[in-house]
């Protein structure tokens, strides 16, 4: 209080007695960027203006937490400049930090592609032939007997599913499906089904057709 007010030891003091509105908002401005280390800086804050009674525009107050000192510059204070803080339901807002720097941002270009994007023109300079397990091979005493060459590369109408699309376009997605033959129906079996007729069967009689004795 003494240092807020610029007092020594021994100064005089003029009191006046004031009314003062309750406060709904006030907003602090920590002096220092050690207050970002606090874990729950509004819970400690809340917990620290217990043992004040009413907050003024421009003034600094002083809490003490952990064995530390963190001193407050109180920005704004709502609804006047001196607000009494008995009893109320306040909302609290933080400024900046004094000192304190954001962490510079390196700036992307979305212009330019990235590594993992690629660009999709070259996919179609890629090698359409590729086979794997292609390569020479050689015998551990030097000699070529037995030695196949190396296939002939696939031409680009023989792939087949499993190997990548490298005409693929961007935006646009492409499904590839095993079609399957259909099987082959008999006439004979078409004709039977045409000419079937539901419940059109002889019937049989358990008892004997005749004259009664």
């Amino acid at each position: 209080m003494m240092q807020n007010l610029l007092l020594e030891e021994g100064g005089l003091v003029q009191v006046e007695s004031v009314h003062l509105m309750v406060a709904t908002y006030s907003k602090f401005q920590p002096q220092s960027p050690d207050f970002l280390d606090i874990t729950n800086p509004k819970a400690v804050l809340e917990n620290a203006l217990r043992n004040f009674a009413c907050l003024t525009t421009g003034d600094v107050i002083a809490i003490n937490y952990n064995e530390k000192i963190y001193e407050l510059r109180v920005m704004e204070t709502k609804p006047d400049k001196a607000v009494s803080i008995i009893e109320c339901d306040m909302n609290v807002d933080f400024d900046a930090p004094l000192g304190y720097k954001e962490p510079e941002r390196r700036a992307q270009n979305h212009d330019e592609p990235t590594e993992e994007d690629g660009d999709p023109s070259s996919y179609a300079d890629m090698d359409t032939g590729f086979r794997a397990f292609t390569g020479s091979g050689n015998r551990l005493d030097g000699k070529t007997k037995g030695i196949e060459p190396s296939p002939a590369p696939l031409a680009p109408s023989d792939i087949k599913r499993g190997i990548p699309n490298y005409d693929f376009k961007v935006g646009r997605i492409t499904f590839i499906r095993n079609s399957r033959p259909l099987p082959k129906k008999n006439v004979e079996d078409d004709d039977a089904m045409n000419r079937f007729i539901a419940f059109s069967g002889q019937g049989q009689s358990l008892r004997k057709k005749g004259r009664k004795p």
